[in-house]
């Protein structure tokens, strides 16, 4: 199964990317509430925000992305889910740490004064590593969360 070579596999990454843009919105928006309206640091925001973008990204991933996988115990993919997204904070949270430090400096340099540098430095290092962790997630999970059940029984009859 190639992502580059499979229509079927395409459309389901289609689909893994829209539900992960959706997650995206409510990660941004409850990042940028939480630290520029709250004043919650940013990184307690960025954690709160994921936590709140990966619950909305299993429901929609479960229903939409991999309907074929409905029948799997929720619970079970549950766990691997938040598993691969846990491993997603660990990629995630010290890489927009150090982005942030870099991006923040470029915009004070680069951005005019209608957003705050922090702001955009902030913002800039979040869309990167929405973008690294993405990857991670959409291969993790396509290939252990939501592997197709006939696959499944495929392996375990081959046993």
């Amino acid at each position: 199964m190639s992502l580059i070579n499979d229509s079927s596999e395409r459309r389901r990454f289609l689909r893994f990317a829209i539900v992960g843009a959706i997650g995206s919105v409510i990660d941004f928006g409850v990042f940028n509430l939480l630290s520029s309206l709250l004043n919650f640091s940013a990184l307690w925001s960025s954690v709160i925000s994921f936590i709140l973008a990966v619950i909305s990204n299993f429901v929609w991933n479960r229903l939409w992305t991999f309907p074929e996988t409905r029948n799997s115990p929720v619970l079970k993919q549950l766990t691997q889910f938040s598993i691969v997204s846990l491993a997603g904070l660990a990629i995630r949270t010290p890489l927009f740490a150090f982005l942030e430090k870099q991006f923040i400096p470029l915009a004070e340099k680069w951005v005019p004064n209608i957003l705050t540098p922090r702001i955009v430095g902030h913002n800039v290092a979040l869309a990167s590593v929405i973008l690294v962790v993405m990857l991670w997630n959409y291969f993790v999970n396509r290939f252990w969360t939501f592997k197709n059940p006939s696959k499944r029984n495929e392996v375990a009859n081959e046993s």
